[in-house]
């Protein structure tokens, strides 16, 4: 027996968790090793000020290929690196020399200009490569890398939440952001769990292991599943007793963003700009890096007239 769907009824079918979409990500190489580009997808560049987030692929073992990322630039974002396994060494043109191992977070915040390179220092990298468009305020001003060892972690029912950037519940990252954001490691115990939200953030849930069920939606790893602004809570459930994934969130950024190559910002003038700095070797925009590794050139922009 059916009858007329009543007001309440179409308001929670048209609720954010009904409008959960689910996108694939991309498979590529990074410095050699392979990767699964989950952001930006088709039509979406940004959930918050999230921009880019590459999954680096568990290793062959058999073969495993070695993280080599030589110097290169970045304008007008923040890098968050997280890795999973392995070590690495992260060098940029402020001096820093950051050894990284898995549970400590890398963030540096290229503002107007920054240049850094990182190598892999074991065999079996597994992580999290991501970016944060900076706002307005923040994205011409200075560079910035901190190194955070040691982070909170949230102890929710059916969940272990190691708090990477923002804050859940009482317990808040010390990583300094300029937008309101969100990122979580999640550990489930018991195959299930509810994590609360900001109904103000937008967000994406990215499985590392094993395939989760967000509500009615079902997303593999090595995919994501965008989450839009209004919901309270994620009700997650895994398709093993433990599974791992990230919950990345914010604020919607408000604005749209230029990407291409290492670079963000508002129109390609400005990364044409970026482009010729890096090209020329311009040492007040993107300093000298202390590497082994080598230089990369950027590829011309494709909207730059060839003569």
């Amino acid at each position: 027996m059916s009858g007329p769907v009543q007001p309440v009824d179409a308001a929670v079918e048209q609720g954010p968790l009904a409008r959960i979409d689910v996108r694939e990500g991309r498979s590529t190489t990074v410095g050699g090793v392979p990767i699964s580009r989950v952001l930006p997808t088709k039509g979406r560049r940004t959930v918050g000020p999230w921009c880019f987030v590459d999954l680096i692929l568990p290793p062959d073992f058999d073969d495993p290929h070695p993280l080599e990322v030589g110097p290169h630039p970045h304008i007008g974002l923040a890098t968050v690196t997280w890795l999973l396994a392995g070590e690495a060494l992260h060098t940029d043109s402020l001096g820093s020399e950051q050894p990284i191992k898995p549970g400590q977070l890398n963030l540096m915040s290229a503002g107007d200009g920054i240049a850094h390179a990182e190598l892999g220092t074991s065999e079996g990298i597994h992580g999290i490569q991501m970016w944060l468009a900076q706002p307005e305020g923040t994205r011409h001003g200075p560079s910035r890398f901190e190194h955070i060892p040691d982070l909170p972690v949230a102890d929710l029912p059916g969940a272990e939440v190691k708090i990477m950037i923002g804050g859940l519940d009482d317990l808040a990252s010390p990583a300094l952001v300029d937008w309101p954001t969100v990122g979580l490691d999640i550990s489930l115990r018991g195959g299930r769990a509810e994590i609360p939200t900001d109904p103000e953030f937008e967000y994406a849930v990215i499985p590392i292991d094993h395939n989760l069920k967000i509500d009615d939606a079902i997303v593999e790893p090595g995919w994501l599943a965008l989450v839009p602004v209004g919901a309270e809570s994620l009700p997650i459930e895994a398709s093993a007793d433990r599974a791992r994934l990230l919950v990345l969130g914010g604020s919607p950024l408000g604005e749209p963003i230029e990407m291409w190559w290492n670079f963000v910002a508002r129109s390609k003038e400005e990364i044409t700009e970026a482009w010729r700095a890096w090209q020329t070797h311009d040492l007040d925009r993107f300093g000298p890096v202390s590497s082994k590794l080598a230089r990369i050139d950027a590829p011309p922009p494709p909207w730059r007239a060839t003569r």
